[in-house]
């Protein structure tokens, strides 16, 4: 209700109405040779530069000034204040109580890791199992997947979200009760989904162990309620908490964040939240035309509040660099149109209708991928991905500026091409 009563927010959603309709992201393109300059924003650090190239989204300057006009302040950078400042909420500073728990966390970490904490029969711990929903799974699961180059000498990290029990089953049969450690996320140890999970896990880890006792030395809980834990038949002495003002899409940086610092170290992790530190830095004192959270932020409001089921601003993430020219390509194709026809025709999804290739061609492929994915979230392209990262690789090769592409691709190579090792 608030942000729909806002001046600024009403002024937006008035241009929408007159102009979204005519946003064509390669007339944008062809328009202004200099849109990946001005929708592009390089951070400096110690380890290099970051690039945030932002040009390839359904936007113009009179919009972005719109969405500064708009902008508001968060927190949740208390999780992660290396700095140690004082941080006040209600009354009272945070941070004596979130530098506790992350101490509890490493000395946690480091017996699981040694092999110092022993199973119920004396074996170290090799799997670690998340079980969470929303908040409580998906950070930790991005993140360790994202981190797994890192996880050397840490316990296989598994992540159980679903209720559907097929999805506990399928994990727990790849799992040997005796070296399992379960990590049950729920701040209220109510949460309908997690407890059911954790009771199916605990029920499946007796039927090896046949001792309740047992269940303490394999289960711990990221969570608030004490009574509730205990009668779980978890030790509240690994009890992690976390806080009120934690929300559940920024919690992996608190306990939450546990199954992350078991499977890469807690070193590691504390350099996560180092990385997390420098960036809060950067978004108090970035200008906002050049801060890097402030524009995915505002372009966030932009998406959800005025095109909504649009995907344009979701980026690509791959780890390893030989996708590298899979990004390019996938970028140009998402702005530009694909080519679905056997002549290679290129349409530009957002303004011309699909003319269909013949039967046997990339348009009959197309057709089909329309029918299973509908309209939204498309994977057309497939003719396109495969011209442009043929033109592309060969280009990564040298030092040499490009010229060839929109803008952005260039900026995006040339980036690359000067910061690589």
């Amino acid at each position: 209700m608030g942000l729909t009563i806002d001046p600024y927010y009403q002024k937006l959603q008035q241009w929408y109405k007159s102009n979204a309709a005519t946003l064509n992201m390669r007339q944008m393109f062809e328009a202004d040779k200099d849109r990946f300059s001005k929708f592009s924003a390089t951070l400096e650090t110690d380890d290099g530069d970051i690039l945030l190239d932002y040009s390839k989204n359904l936007i113009t300057e009179e919009v972005m000034k719109m969405l500064f006009d708009m902008g508001r302040a968060v927190l949740h950078i208390a999780l992660r204040n290396r700095a140690n400042t004082p941080i006040v909420v209600d009354g009272k500073d945070v941070m004596p109580e979130v530098n506790r728990v992350l101490e509890k966390m490493k000395g946690f970490c480091h017996r699981v890791r040694s092999g110092a904490w022993k199973g119920f029969n004396g074996k170290a711990i090799t799997d670690v199992v998340n079980i969470g929903i929303g908040g409580s799974d998906l950070g930790p699961l991005m993140v360790t997947e994202a981190l797994k180059p890192y996880s050397k000498g840490g316990p296989n990290v598994w992540f159980v979200s679903n209720i559907d029990g097929t999805h506990m089953a399928k994990t727990l049969a790849q799992l040997n009760a005796e070296t399992t450690l379960f990590i049950i996320a729920s701040k209220t140890f109510t949460t309908q989904e997690t407890i059911t999970n954790a009771e199916s896990a605990k029920e499946w880890f007796l039927k090896t162990a046949n001792d309740t006792s047992a269940v303490a030395k394999h289960f711990v809980a990221l969570s608030t309620n004490a009574p509730k834990v205990r009668d779980f038949g978890i030790d509240t002495n690994n009890m992690f908490e976390f806080w009120d003002w934690v929300g559940g899409r920024y919690s992996l940086w608190s306990a939450i964040g546990l199954s992350i610092a078991l499977h890469v170290g807690f070193d590691n992790f504390e350099q996560l939240l180092a990385g997390a530190h420098w960036m809060d830095q950067h978004f108090c004192s970035a200008p906002l035309e050049q801060n890097a959270p402030v524009l995915l932020a505002l372009l966030g409001v932009w998406y959800v509040n005025f095109f909504q089921a649009e995907t344009h601003a979701m980026l690509p993430y791959d780890q390893y660099m030989h996708r590298f020219a899979a990004y390019f390509q996938q970028g140009d194709m998402e702005s530009n149109g694909k080519y679905i026809t056997k002549s290679g025709t290129r349409v530009n999804y957002h303004t011309g209708p699909i003319v269909w290739g013949e039967p046997g061609t990339n348009g009959q492929h197309a057709f089909y991928q329309l029918i299973h994915q509908g309209t939204h979230y498309d994977q057309w392209g497939v003719e396109l991905g495969k011209q442009l990262a043929k033109k592309i690789e060969p280009e990564l090769q040298d030092d040499s500026e490009v010229h060839t592409h929109d803008s952005s691709t260039n900026g995006l190579i040339t980036f690359f091409k000067k910061n690589r090792t």
